[in-house]
């Protein structure tokens, strides 16, 4: 249950333990974002503590969902830029968007190669006599590849 502090001019304010509760996030990263202003400096009563209000909840809510498809610390903090004048940031949210598309493609491909490499190693284990395959695969020197590709052993 959420301890509202509630005067006639200010409602609907929340201490930093019901924000935690409400988001998920720990104490320490709220301080933390405050720090890097991902979030705008937080109001505080008189005798120091912080006290979040619905705008601060909504933003927090918008970091959490950019975390969870994977954006940056740095990209929040530019998505939230552009949260404040959407009308002027749609090409450059699609952009962003569009790279961070590029970069989880491209380590589904890495992990579909590695699910093929594992599943390999899996099945020469079970048919082998002697020894262990897989420590032996682990034990090969890794070729050099081109940049930004997987590397691959020998």
């Amino acid at each position: 249950m959420s301890t509202l502090i509630s005067s006639p001019t200010e409602r609907n304010q929340y201490r930093i333990g019901d924000v935690t509760r409400l988001t998920g996030f720990s104490a320490d990263t709220l301080r933390y974002y405050e720090k890097i202003k991902l979030l705008r400096p937080v109001a505080r009563t008189s005798s120091g503590l912080r006290v979040y209000d619905e705008r601060d909840l909504s933003r927090l809510r918008f970091i959490l969902r950019a975390k969870a498809m994977n954006f940056s610390l740095d990209e929040i903090a530019r998505l939230l830029e552009m949260r404040e004048a959407p009308q002027h940031a749609r090409s450059e949210v699609r952009e962003l968007t569009h790279r961070k598309l590029e970069v989880v493609e491209r380590h589904m491909k890495e992990l579909k190669t590695l699910h093929s490499e594992l599943t390999l190693l899996v099945n020469l284990c079970r048919g082998a006599q002697e020894g262990c395959p897989i420590i032996e695969d682990l034990n090969d020197p890794i070729e050099d590849t081109a940049p930004g590709a997987s590397p691959t052993r020998r």
